[in-house]
């Protein structure tokens, strides 16, 4: 008996000691652990790291929601978010980088900030469960199968009408049908991004000549977000506008608004993706976040405001303007479509 019991101190002693000298897993083992147990070591370790800190662009009510979400899901981790603009948020982390302090664990935004970030090796390459269900395109490829952002939701810029001005016979099933001489005047478009954005489809696959053509209609900007255009046309202030989103006719076709949104030749999305930092310093709960936002719980979400699910398949043919370009490429695109616009346009309004 005492044998036994001398032998079982040994062993209990060597345990212990074992368990005290295991290290916990680093970013890049925890980034790429892939087994069925996941989820439970995830929200363990996030348990004990008790909050993650999440920088996202989503605006209104929709990252409050999916913040809730994730903490109804996985008690004990407490989500602290920082909403803000592409470039308020680099404006952060860059300083925060230069400070050495490092706060933000997951990211939600725009690519182009992503691809910078990526650039100065800011970010983990990680697997996520759902993975398999994402087309390659809306993945960032990293080695050993790894991902360093996926597209979590997208908005879709197409064109309204506003039934009550414009028949339906005459509302354009493409951009050629912007060039009807019934619709001279009765065209807008914003001069937020989103207009920037449909100037560069139009570039890209019908052509400079096309857009000659189309100043003949003499087109207006207003300098507005689209979502406020798409009031303008509701209001029959505007009869037409290429440049609206989806997602936010959706929204008011159930207040019953008189319009209707129809795609274009190809229709550009708006997206955000999931990102997390490389020195994130709640890892378990970085990863926890990103895997719930791709996951069907966050897709849940997501879609209650409307946003589209990049898995899904919405009978059009969907365009993402940064895809394979550096932010760099990306910014003189983007400019050079601004000049378009501006000489595109007969007036702005503010």
């Amino acid at each position: 008996m005492k044998y036994f019991f001398a032998v079982f101190v040994v062993l209990f002693s060597f345990s212990a000691a074992h368990s005290q000298t295991v290290k916990p897993l680093a970013m890049e083992q925890l980034a790429a652990y892939n087994k069925p147990d996941r989820e439970k070591m995830l929200h363990a370790g996030a348990k004990a790291e008790g909050k993650i800190t999440w920088y996202t662009s989503l605006a209104g009510n929709s990252y409050k929601d999916l913040a809730g979400a994730f903490e109804a899901k996985y008690p004990g981790v407490k989500v602290e978010s920082y909403r803000a603009t592409r470039q308020e948020m680099s404006a952060r982390i860059t300083a925060e980088a230069q400070a050495q302090r490092y706060i933000a664990d997951t990211l939600e935004t725009t690519i182009p900030l992503l691809k910078l970030l990526k650039d100065n090796q800011m970010l983990a390459a990680y697997a996520f469960p759902t993975q398999a269900k994402f087309p390659d395109n809306v993945k960032e490829k990293a080695p050993k199968g790894l991902v360093y952002w996926a597209i979590d939701r997208e908005s879709h810029i197409g064109l309204a009408y506003n039934k009550n001005l414009v028949p339906a016979n005459l509302a354009p099933k493409n951009y050629q049908g912007l060039l009807r001489p019934e619709l001279k005047d009765k065209i807008a478009f914003a001069g937020s991004d989103t207009g920037v954005t449909v100037i560069g489809a139009m570039l890209k696959f019908k052509g400079e000549e096309f857009v000659k053509r189309l100043r003949a209609q003499s087109p207006a900007m207003h300098n507005v977000s689209g979502r406020a255009l798409l009031d303008m046309v509701i209001s029959g202030e505007v009869g037409v506008s290429p440049t609206t989103f989806r997602n936010h006719v959706e929204v008011s076709l159930k207040a019953g608004a008189p319009i209707e949104w129809i795609p274009m030749d190809v229709v550009p999305a708006n997206s955000g993706s999931t990102a997390v930092v490389a020195k994130a310093p709640h890892p378990h709960a970085a990863l926890l976040l990103a895997d719930f936002i791709l996951g069907e719980g966050g897709q849940k979400v997501l879609e209650q405001y409307e946003y589209g699910n990049p898995t899904k398949d919405y009978g059009f043919k969907r365009w993402y303007p940064d895809q394979g370009l550096s932010a760099e490429q990306i910014d003189k695109l983007e400019e050079r479509w601004r000049s378009t616009l501006r000489d595109l346009t007969r007036r702005s309004s503010f």
